[in-house]
C-alpha cells in the first residue's frame, strides 16, 4: 500500500526520520546505506501494508562441505538436544480450551501493561473498553511475534545453507522445523483464540528485509539468532510471567525451549567465527551494526498500530512516541527483552569500550552483567524474575 496522501507522507517521514538522523549523526553511513532500500520500501512505500505477500532478494553464498567433517562437539551436542526435544503443536497443546479474548478480569494482560493506564482517561473507560485495549495490545504483541517467526524461518534456512560447519548445518535444519512450528502455534492462537491479527510493524519489516538481503551469513546470523531471537526470548518469558491465560502459557513454554537452543547456537557459532576469522575492523563493523539494530528493536515497541487504533485524538505521532519511549512500562519491557541480547553481545566481543557509552545512553548497559545463552538452561529462562 503506497503512500497516497500528504498526511500519510508526513506520518511516514516522522516515523522514519529519527532512524536516518541518528545513523547520520553518528557517521554510520555504511549502516544507513544497507538499510536505505528496506526503509524506503517498508516505511515510505508501505509495501507490507494491506499486501498479501512481499518479495525480497536474498543474496548469500551456499557452502557445501564435501568432506562432511564433524569437528564441532558443542554444536553436535546441541543438535542431539534439539532432536530429543521436538514437539507436536497439535498434540502437545490442548487447543480445546476456551479463551475469552474480551476477558474483563485482566487474565490476558494486567492493566499495568497498557501504556495508557497512567493517563486520566483510563479510569473513565468502562470494563469492556479496557478489555478491548488489553485484547488489542496482546494481539499486537503476538502478531509481531508471528511475523518475526516467519523472518526467523527464512533466516534459519539461509544461514543453514551458508554456515561453514556441518554440525552447524545439522542443527540449523532442526531450527527450520522449529520456526515452522512456531508459525503454526502463533497463527493458530491469534486466529482461533484472539480472533485479531495486526500487520507487520514498519520497523520490524525494515530489519527483516535488510537481513534477508545481506550477503554475509554471519550478519544474518547476528541479526536473527542474537538480536531478533534474543529479543523474542526475552519477550516470551515476560509475557508468560504476566499472562494468566493457560493456553498461551503452554504455547510460550514450548516455544521458549526451542528459542533458548537457537540463541545458544548463535552464540557458539559466532563466538568461534569472530575469534578466528574476522579482523578488528570487521568486528567493529559488526559492533556498530548490532547497536543500530538495538535502536530499531526499541522503536519496534513504540506501538504505532495501537496509537493509530486508539489514540490519534489524544496525541500527535511525535507526542505518542515521546510518551511511550519515556513510560515506565516501555522501560520495563525494553530491559526484559534486551537482557537476553546484551550479555550475548558481550560474550561475542561486540561490547568494546568504544561502544559501551552508546548502550549506556540507551539505559541497557547494566544488563551486560547477565548470563550469556550457553550459561542458561530452559528452566532458568522460564523462571527468570521480571526486570524492573
Amino acid at each position: 500500500m503506497a503512500i497516497k496522501s500528504l498526511p500519510q507522507l508526513i506520518t511516514a517521514v516522522g516515523r522514519t526520520w529519527p532512524v536516518v538522523a541518528d545513523a547520520t549523526s553518528r557517521g554510520n553511513i555504511k549502516m544507513l546505506k544497507s538499510f536505505l532500500g528496506p526503509a524506503y520500501r517498508g516505511l515510505f512505500q508501505q509495501c507490507a501494508k494491506g499486501a498479501p505477500f512481499s518479495s525480497m532478494d536474498p543474496s548469500h553464498k551456499v557452502h557445501f562441505d564435501w568432506q562432511y567433517t564433524r569437528d564441532y562437539p558443542e554444536l553436535a551436542k546441541l543438535y542431539n538436544a534439539a532432536n530429543s526435544s521436538q514437539w507436536n503443536a497439535t498434540e502437545s497443546i490442548d487447543w480445546s480450551r476456551d479463551v475469552d479474548p474480551l476477558d474483563l478480569n485482566g487474565l490476558l494482560l494486567p492493566d499495568a501493561f497498557c501504556p495508557a493506564n497512567v493517563l486520566p482517561m483510563w479510569s473513565k473507560l468502562s470494563p469492556l473498553e479496557k478489555s478491548k485495549q488489553r485484547h488489542s495490545l496482546l494481539s499486537w504483541f503476538l502478531s509481531q511475534i508471528l511475523h518475526g517467526e516467519q523472518a526467523a524461518l527464512y533466516g534459519a534456512a539461509q544461514v543453514m545453507q551458508a554456515v561453514p560447519w556441518l554440525d552447524g548445518k545439522l542443527f540449523g535444519a532442526t531450527q527450520v522445523v522449529d520456526e515452522g512450528r512456531h508459525i503454526e502455534v502463533f497463527h493458530r492462537y491469534l486466529h482461533e483464540k484472539m480472533e485479531k491479527v495486526y500487520e507487520i510493524n514498519e520497523n520490524l519489516y525494515v530489519l527483516t528485509e535488510a537481513l534477508m538481503e545481506d550477503p554475509r551469513w554471519d550478519v544474518k546470523f547476528l541479526g536473527m539468532q542474537i538480536m531478533i531471537e534474543g529479543f523474542g526470548l526475552g519477550s516470551f518469558s515476560t509475557i508468560r510471567k504476566v499472562t494468566g491465560e493457560p493456553v498461551l502459557k503452554d504455547c510460550l513454554k514450548y516455544v521458549i525451549g526451542d528459542e533458548a537452543r537457537h540463541v545458544h547456537y548463535g552464540v557458539l557459532a559466532l563466538e568461534r567465527y569472530y575469534k578466528t576469522e574476522l579482523n578488528e575492523a570487521e568486528l567493529r563493523e559488526r559492533e556498530e551494526w548490532a547497536f543500530e539494530v538495538c535502536l530499531l528493536l526499541q522503536r519496534r515497541f513504540l506501538a504505532h498500530e495501537i496509537y493509530d487504533e486508539y489514540y490519534t485524538h489524544l496525541f500527535t505521532p511525535k507526542a505518542w512516541d515521546k510518551f511511550v519511549s519515556e513510560s515506565a512500562l516501555m522501560g520495563f519491557f525494553r530491559s526484559s527483552m534486551f537482557r537476553m541480547i546484551i550479555p550475548n553481545l558481550k560474550r561475542l566481543g561486540l561490547m568494546s569500550e568504544r561502544i559501551r557509552p552508546k548502550y549506556e545512553q540507551l539505559g541497557l548497559l547494566h544488563l551486560e552483567s547477565g548470563r550469556a545463552a550457553p550459561e542458561l538452561s530452559v528452566a532458568q529462562i522460564i523462571d527468570m524474575p521480571l526486570v524492573k
